[in-house]
């Protein structure tokens, strides 16, 4: 029986990672700790909040002091570390809370790991898997290869630069200290418990509110997209088959423009809910409220990773085609409404409306065809 600790499990990945994790291995104990930020949703984990292998702390990854408890009260063998600050626009506006949190708050967790598991305890088998994001490995030019693990690092948004850092910070304590320590850096991720600041729920929540459908720039941008159900399924084949010291990159080679994917959850949302036009009561598509903004500052025109190596090593296989994934994706919120109408309080939508609101530019028609 394994026991682990997963830092920020209430979040969009984490809680997905817990209800993976707890439905393929029920005898497992599972230690969350979240600091419940605006992003954090204890809601998620209604359904396991009560197994007797749960426990949900409230408390900061940057509480050394705490997390050395945690890991001596429950006798925890693996780490995995979800938690950290991950929006890119909101990195532009507040770079120091993503310095705080994400480089941090992860030497805090090294820090308590190694004095627990190596100075004091000496504990032979332990894991402290970070996981990180394809956004350390910078921009790629059309046609250009995806990032592999060898890709130098090159981050342009301090989100991505203060990622970077941890990954260092984490390669460090297993070169310096004998830490035993995975790392995974993953592409896009879309499914259930996202918060509605990201692409598709944001998307989605606009489109069912009659709201514009905002889209940075030409619409041209590239990222590879994964559902996170596989994403977790990658995450578990490096916890159980990885080579310690080792960085896996896990993706959906699945490249997308963001005007592809608004466009086919707007086709995806005709059909699972049709739209009437609140003025003549006719049928109208939901991608006749795609609007145009400004481009964000340092906006990396594409992502894309090649999988190859978990794939090879671990066997790893997204199982989702975008397709698929994003009708799972769709239905779970459509079924969930009172999950995510409980985060559209006046400081998400202060939020939005200062963001997107004076960005607005005028659409080039031919692009909504």
């Amino acid at each position: 029986m394994s026991r682990l600790l997963v830092t920020g499990g209430a979040g969009f990945i984490g809680a997905n990672f817990v209800h993976y994790w707890l439905r393929h291995y029920p005898h497992d104990r599972m230690v969350v700790l979240d600091a419940l930020t605006y992003a954090g949703n204890r809601a998620s984990l209604a359904p396991v909040e009560r197994k007797s292998n749960f426990r949900f702390i409230h408390g900061d990854i940057r509480d050394q002091a705490l997390v050395e408890r945690l890991l001596k009260e429950e006798g925890i063998d693996i780490i995995v570390h979800f938690a950290a600050e991950s929006h890119v626009d909101r990195s532009i506006l507040g770079p120091d809370t993503f310095i705080e949190t994400n480089v941090l708050g992860t030497h805090s967790l090294l820090k308590a790991a190694k004095k627990t598991w190596i100075d004091a305890s000496h504990v032979p088998f332990h894991r402290f898997h970070h996981v990180s994001t394809d956004e350390v490995y910078g921009t790629l030019a059309p046609g250009a290869p995806p990032f592999c693990e060898t890709t130098p690092y090159a981050p342009n948004s301090p989100y991505a630069a203060s990622k970077a850092a941890s990954d260092h910070l984490v390669r460090a304590y297993y070169h310096t200290y004998g830490l035993q320590v995975t790392t995974s850096n993953c592409s896009n991720n879309y499914g259930p418990f996202q918060f509605p600041e990201k692409l598709i729920p944001l998307i989605l929540i606009n489109a069912l509110q009659g709201k514009p459908l905002p889209v940075y720039g030409d619409g041209y941008h590239v990222r590879d997209w994964l559902y996170v159900e596989d994403h977790c399924r990658g995450v578990e084949q490096v916890l159980r088959q990885g080579r310690v010291g080792e960085t896996y990159n896990i993706g959906g080679r699945c490249e997308k423009t963001n005007l592809e994917v608004v466009q086919t959850l707007c086709s995806l949302l005709d059909e699972m809910r049709p739209r009437l036009d609140p003025r003549s009561s006719d049928l109208v598509s939901y991608v006749s409220l795609l609007t145009f903004i400004k481009d964000r500052p340092g906006h990396d025109r594409r992502y894309a990773i090649d999988p190859g190596k978990a794939m090879t090593e671990l066997g790893y296989r997204p199982q989702e085609s975008f397709e698929s994934g994003l009708r799972k994706t769709l239905a779970w919120y459509l079924e969930n409404e009172n999950w995510w109408r409980s985060l559209l309080d006046a400081r998400y939508e202060g939020w939005i409306e200062a963001h997107y609101g004076a960005k607005t530019t005028n659409a080039t028609p031919s692009l909504l065809s």
